[in-house]
């Protein structure tokens, strides 16, 4: 017998089973639930012909040529599932939890499988997702200029048993103009988004949770709004690194990649560097004098960062002084300081 859940039962009871998300590789590929494996109903091609008889010549039509397509395409799912898995808990879902996952759902209950479908398929997902941002969230930011290495405080601060959310690992991007750096591919903002959700959903809601200070738009992705809200009203801990300690970290990080790559970079956002100080820049990296070339760009980025900062509540942002780009002291203090905004009833 197939059981029918709804999305926050679905997500619980499906955590240790397979996930299989039968729409279509298109589909799938540009949005899915986070975990789930894509075993089609239908190819790209096939729900594309299904569509236009559906138009074309009427429904019954349409799931006449369906069912030419069902028995091959349904010995194809179970053969790949005996392959990927040996669990006979299954959690399916299609669109919107009607013809596709109710057809294979049915013939692996008769497979002998124990199968559930998610009602309203994964639209109502997306709802969930979406509706999830605007729930009031315990954040606390990490801030701090251009290369005072939050991204890797951050990791630590995980390391050490704090809540964390990296929305540069999420987004395969690291915020700058030369975050693309060394990324793969970033996911789409549908997906994005569902893995945000994701990671949140997985956190103790009544604990801080730590995120990076970030602009609204991560690469080629955007923070939900609502979310990017809370975030701008959050307490910062704010890391005051000394220039030169972040430069020499930026060189270090960045100056391993291409000149070209390098100067690509430098040459989107010349605009906004000034024409003069753009074409500094880019002849320092021809002369390989990436340091002083860096030293070009952080005071770019410094003043932009400074602007975003002085728009917040003063109140908010405690800073927090250090001579190192270590991770493991910058997250020390970090944690000091979480201890006084709990002490203080700043943070529950």
């Amino acid at each position: 017998m197939v059981t029918k859940l709804s999305v926050e039962d679905f997500l619980q009871q499906s955590a240790t089973h397979p996930v299989i998300d039968v729409r279509s590789p298109a589909e799938f590929g540009h949005a899915h639930m986070p975990g789930a494996m894509s075993l089609p109903l239908f190819s790209n091609e096939e729900r594309a012909v299904i569509g236009t008889l559906y138009k074309q010549q009427g429904r019954e039509t349409a799931m006449m040529k369906g069912l030419e397509y069902y028995g091959e395409n349904m010995q194809r799912i179970i053969e790949e599932l005996k392959r990927h898995t040996n669990d006979r808990n299954l959690f399916i879902y299609c669109w919107r939890g009607g013809m596709r996952s109710g057809v294979v759902a049915w013939m692996l209950d008769l497979f002998g499988f124990r199968v559930s479908t998610l009602i309203g398929g994964y639209k109502s997902f997306r709802r969930a997702v979406l509706e999830s941002f605007s729930s009031e969230k315990n954040i606390l930011i990490l801030g701090g200029m251009t290369g005072s290495a939050k991204t890797k405080v951050l990791q630590q601060l995980h390391h050490a048993g704090e809540q964390t959310v990296d929305l540069e690992a999420l987004a395969h991007h690291k915020g700058s103009a030369f975050g693309d750096l060394g990324e793969s591919q970033p996911p789409s903002q549908e997906q994005f988004e569902n893995n945000l959700y994701d990671q949140f959903r997985q956190l103790d809601s009544a604990r801080p949770v730590w995120l990076e200070d970030e602009s609204q738009r991560i690469g080629w992705v955007n923070i939900p709004n609502a979310l990017w809200l809370q975030m701008r009203r959050a307490p910062v801990c704010y890391l005051e690194i000394p220039f030169e300690v972040r430069l020499d970290y930026i060189t270090a990080e960045y100056g391993k990649y291409p000149v070209e790559k390098l100067k690509g970079a430098t040459q989107r956002i010349h605009k906004r560097l000034g024409g003069l100080e753009a074409q500094h820049a880019l002849r320092l990296f021809d002369e390989a004098n990436f340091r002083e070339a860096f030293a070009i760009l952080l005071k770019y980025y410094d003043k932009v960062y400074a602007k975003a900062t002085s728009q917040r509540n003063k109140n908010s942002v405690k800073p927090i002084s250090s001579n190192t780009v270590e991770a493991t002291v910058n997250a020390a203090h970090c944690i000091a300081e979480l201890r006084t905004l709990v002490t203080s009833a700043i943070l529950p």
